[in-house]
């Protein structure tokens, strides 16, 4: 059997039965406890859909996109990755069917494969591989690589294919095989069903994946009994088949769950690799201080365009969170549709609240909702914190009713607005293809030191990432600090208006950038913090404008 020529061993991570299992925050948990035994881990996620990336894709249809330091438009489970282990993704961290098959034919038209017949395998086998020996350059000890999808799809079999084909290739102690599966809890019968598992370990054996290790979602406790039979049908040891419960207050409790059963303990000996020491003691100390905050909750409305599905917004909620967890407070969300505000006006949706957020998004719909959102929170005195499109609609209210800039708007909604004071970037006029080509990942930011952002964040030059393609016009910026908005954070050349705030205002600062991708729960991002920290202060004064 062949030897793997580098260091790095692989563990290739599976799902069954069905979908939204939490293989990424599986692998995430994962990727912590090996990253604290003292190895230096990467995580990938392989997607079997034909976008070449998330880039395009409706948040309603797949959640949230989540944004890399170099610019990757990608799936959210991306957020989980660095949120549990602090350490970066790339462009090689999200590969999709799409961009699979696209270099494949790009590199057949170029003549790439000298008059070769391209199938799948081995032509699209070999560049699924190819990007998951990326991950293993540059000293990493361990890669972890998430299929994407439920085992049995049609599109996902070349990932799988590719996935038998490297294990083989690598050896046995080089990679192993974890597979997720549903052990559910029939409520008529009063017991749970091992039956779904064993016949989805019996398709992943039927094109050659064999699970090393199984790990069962499951809401109530399995019996020994359970785990035995699943080791025997699905030819995994006893110890190895791992109950993953629902855990009862946050996601965070995941890592802690399978430390407990010694999950890495079983990977690190299975790679033959030594099991260092581990200290999980500020992970256990947040997860209880998020689970028994002692200053109480603060009541956070979050007005959105894309509030039915939770996940459009994931990585915002887990900041929030983060930002109550170094207040030692708890956050409750309220989640506003600004259509719905729209409506029934924004005194009857945020009365009660300590503090609006008002998040990106594309397209007009619900935009006069947002806009009524952060004027109340302007004339109201209450903390507001504007992310992208959230600061747009802040230049956009502003301008409106302090400026006399009756009509002003922005050029994305209102191509004939007598004041665009928003507007697409020069960078963005001659560009035609939507996917890969707004302003995106990290870019650096220079604060003034006299402004609620240097305040939080204690320096300055600062890097955030982005997504966006229209900016605040230029032609208007005397005339809106004339009138008390003040622009405090800016592009290294002074053109791109990064941070506005008001002047005569407790807290209300609003980003052009996306503040959430680079919170994690053991550092909260600075914004975050201080915006929670301005909501529990309203509370504290009871300020906070009465429920209607």
């Amino acid at each position: 059997m062949k030897t793997h020529p580098a260091a790095a061993r692989h563990i290739f991570v599976t799902g069954g039965v069905v979908s939204s299992l939490g293989k990424g925050l599986t692998a995430a948990s994962i990727a912590l406890l090996l990253g604290r035994r003292g190895y230096r881990v990467r995580l990938q996620k392989m997607d079997p859909y034909l976008n070449v990336d998330a880039g395009t894709m409706s948040p309603f249809q797949h959640g949230e996109v989540y944004v890399t330091d170099d610019g990757a438009e990608t799936d959210l489970d991306l957020g989980h990755y660095e949120r549990f282990t602090g350490v970066p993704c790339t462009q090689a961290s999200n590969v999709t069917a799409g961009r699979v098959y696209g270099n494949v034919i790009a590199r057949e038209r170029e003549g790439g494969y000298l008059g070769r017949t391209i199938q799948v395998i081995p032509h699209v086998t070999d560049e699924i591989k190819h990007y998951i020996r990326l991950l293993a350059e540059d000293g990493v000890d361990i890669v972890i690589t998430e299929i994407g999808g439920t085992v049995g799809d049609i599109e996902s079999l070349p990932f799988l294919e590719a996935i038998r084909q490297f294990r083989q290739e690598i050896g046995r102690g080089n990679g192993l095989f974890v597979h997720i599966t549903l052990v559910p809890y029939i409520r008529a019968a009063g017991e749970l069903k091992t039956k779904p598992s064993q016949q989805s370990v019996g398709v992943l054996r039927s094109i050659g994946i064999f699970p090393d290790i199984l790990i069962c979602r499951c809401e109530r406790p399995m019996s020994q009994e359970h785990r035995d039979k699943l080791a025997l049908f699905c030819n995994v040891e006893p110890k190895l088949v791992i109950e993953e419960r629902d855990v009862a207050h946050t996601i965070y409790e995941v890592p802690l769950d399978l430390y407990r059963q010694e999950l890495d303990v079983y990977i690190l000996e299975m790679l033959n690799l030594h099991v260092r020491p581990i200290e999980m003691t500020d992970w256990a100390r947040m997860v209880e201080r998020l689970i028994r905050p002692g200053r109480g909750t603060v009541e956070i409305a979050v007005v959105g365009k894309y509030i039915a599905l939770s996940d459009a917004y994931k990585s915002l909620y887990e900041a929030l969170t983060h930002g109550g967890i170094a207040n030692d407070v708890a956050v409750s969300i309220r989640r506003v549709e600004s259509e719905t505000l729209e409506e029934k006006g924004a005194e009857n949706c945020l009365s009660g609240c300590h503090a609006v957020l008002v998040p990106g998004g594309f397209g007009d719909r619900g935009i006069e909702g947002k806009i009524a959102a952060i004027r109340y929170t302007r004339e109201q005195g209450l903390p507001f914190l504007g992310i992208c499109l959230g600061l747009q609609c802040a230049v956009i209210e502003f301008a409106r009713h302090c400026c006399g800039l009756a009509g002003a708007h922005s050029a994305e909604f209102a191509p004939n607005t007598p004041y665009p004071v928003i507007h697409l970037m020069d960078s963005q006029i001659s560009v035609r293809r939507k996917g890969g080509t707004m302003r995106l990942g990290s870019w650096p930011c220079h604060l003034r030191k006299d402004s609620h952002a240097y305040e939080a964040y204690r320096k300055t030059p600062i890097a955030e990432r982005h997504r966006h393609r229209y900016e605040v016009n230029n032609a208007f910026r005397e005339i809106l600090e004339k009138n008390g908005l003040r622009i405090t954070g800016l592009s290294p050349d002074g053109q791109l208006v990064e941070i506005v705030e008001l002047a005569n205002h407790p807290w209300f600062v609003a980003c052009q950038f996306h503040p959430e991708f680079q919170s994690t729960p053991l550092q909260a991002h600075p914004l975050f913090t201080a915006f929670i920290a301005a909501a529990l202060k309203t509370r504290e004064s009871g300020k906070s404008p009465p429920h209607a």
